[in-house]
């Protein structure tokens, strides 16, 4: 889910799990370690945004994977950022563009998808969850973030990440949110397809 609303609910902040689960709720904790079936979930938060390029910058972190966002634009304080950036052991950059400022810092620059070259879903800030379809192949080596991450974890020999597409990923967030305030364990791709948007909770 590409936007800000979607990347709450599925735990893309520090002090999250997915399905607005609360990290430090050890009930939440247990809840997400058995529907995965892995390793115990510390309770201690990871760092904000903010704190990882301090942390860069003392050479308390090592590397760092930039997904999706460009953060000598949308960061305060770029002279900061580009100083954490330039002592990073090691930067990975995952764009739609090979020329964003902070693309000339990348070690490793990962071509993603755009808007229209992926399939996915998007939640907009009324809980209303549409489907977007590919419409056109995406240019060059560029893949959608999610099958780039997932690529990345099958050559790590990760358990759970034997994905075919998009849409076997969106069914098992969906599976995840059962129970939750945030419940769309109604839905799918092929739901959205065919019905049209749904607001949350669609259990």
């Amino acid at each position: 889910q590409p936007n800000a609303m979607g990347g709450r609910e599925v735990g893309g902040m520090a002090s999250l799990l997915a399905a607005h689960r609360d990290l430090g709720n050890p009930k939440h904790r247990q809840e997400v370690q058995e529907f995965w079936g892995g390793k115990e979930i510390k309770g201690e938060p990871g760092l904000t945004a903010t704190e990882m390029f301090d942390a860069l910058e003392s050479g308390k972190m090592k590397a760092v994977w930039i997904i999706c966002t460009n953060p000598i634009v949308s960061l305060p304080n770029a002279k900061k950022i580009e100083r954490a950036l330039e002592k990073a052991h090691f930067v990975i950059v995952q764009d739609i563009s090979h020329s964003s400022e902070t693309t000339k810092y990348a070690d490793l620059l990962l071509p993603a998808a755009g808007w229209l070259e992926k399939e996915g879903t998007m939640t907009n800030s009324e809980r209303r969850i549409s489907y977007l379809p590919k419409v056109i192949d995406p240019p060059g080596e560029a893949l959608p973030d999610a099958e780039i991450l997932w690529r990345f974890a099958q050559e790590m020999d990760y358990g759970g990440f034997d994905y075919a597409n998009t849409s076997e990923v969106y069914d098992e967030y969906c599976l995840m949110t059962k129970g939750t305030n945030i419940d769309i364990s109604g839905l799918s791709h092929e739901r959205l397809k065919r019905e049209g948007s749904f607001q949350w909770p669609v259990p």
